[in-house]
């Protein structure tokens, strides 16, 4: 059963930092591209980064313009895991965050098709 549970999330001050960890069960996970998705109250959920597989040593991310230069993904392939490292927060970072697997192998869109998702954990940022 593919299984995704996030952890890390909770109530941090403007310009703090979280981090958000994302542990995966039941799949070839080192095959897979793993991302991070947000939603806040009231609006639909939006893609926040994603990460590749390993390949030759490297792991290719992408991140939403909200975010970048702010959060990195990285991802442990030996304890099946992929982080969010969230800093310098902002009260509109406040939302639940979900990481959701990729299962395809060898597409360039990583992220665009998603077959398992967590449960989503909670951030809130408070100004």
């Amino acid at each position: 059963e593919v299984q995704l549970v996030e952890s890390g999330g909770g109530l941090v001050q403007a310009g703090g930092s979280l981090r958000l960890s994302c542990a995966a069960s039941g799949f070839t996970f080192e095959s897979s591209a793993i991302g991070w998705f947000r939603q806040a109250p009231g609006k639909e959920r939006e893609a926040v980064s994603c990460i590749s597989s390993i390949d030759g040593g490297l792991a290719y991310a992408n991140y939403a313009d909200s975010v970048k230069d702010r959060f990195m993904i990285s991802r442990d392939n030996a304890k099946n895991t992929v982080y969010l490292q969230m800093n310098s927060l902002k009260p509109e970072d406040t939302a639940v965050y979900y990481c959701a697997a990729d299962l395809r192998i060898g597409v360039p869109d990583i992220c665009n098709a998603l077959d398992a998702w967590g449960q989503g954990t909670l951030v809130t940022v408070s100004s």
